[in-house]
């Protein structure tokens, strides 16, 4: 949530969004955060917060700076940490339903596996030299059957 609208919420509105985070964030009697202390602290950080600062991670860093408001803090980072979670599953799956469709899953499920974690992380395999690797793996075959 950015700067702006932080400070477009009315109380009622901001305390009700604050009071379902800290139940969304419950588990069993723990929460990371309370949602009547979240409420109070972005009473106080919307009136401090200057016009410059309107992304959320804008947001985020200045907090920071302000070594306080614990429950803004903890918020925050789980906030901007979620979008990235989802995407990343939503792309591994993705890839899976594309690597199924073209090998008509004629293939064991532990080559389909292997062959997934390759098409996600590809741009890890980006960085390998596989001149050294194909030879490493060849010296060692050979040492085998000799």
């Amino acid at each position: 949530m950015d700067s702006k609208k932080i400070k477009a919420l009315d109380e009622d509105e901001l305390k009700k969004y604050c009071i379902n985070l800290e139940k969304f964030l419950r588990f069993n009697e723990y929460s990371n955060i309370d949602g009547l202390d979240l409420f109070s602290e972005l009473k106080i950080v919307r009136e401090m917060l200057r016009e410059e600062i309107s992304a959320s991670i804008e947001v985020l860093s200045y907090i920071k700076t302000l070594n306080s408001f614990s429950n803004i803090y903890i918020a925050y980072r789980i906030l901007l940490i979620i979008p990235v979670t989802v995407v990343t599953a939503e792309r591994s799956f993705s890839k899976l339903k594309l690597l199924k469709s073209y090998l008509k899953s004629t293939m064991l499920q532990d080559r389909l596996n292997e062959l997934a974690i390759l098409s996600i992380e590809s741009e890890v395999l980006e960085l390998f030299d596989y001149k050294t690797l194909i030879n490493d793996f060849a010296a060692k075959k050979t040492k085998r059957l000799i």
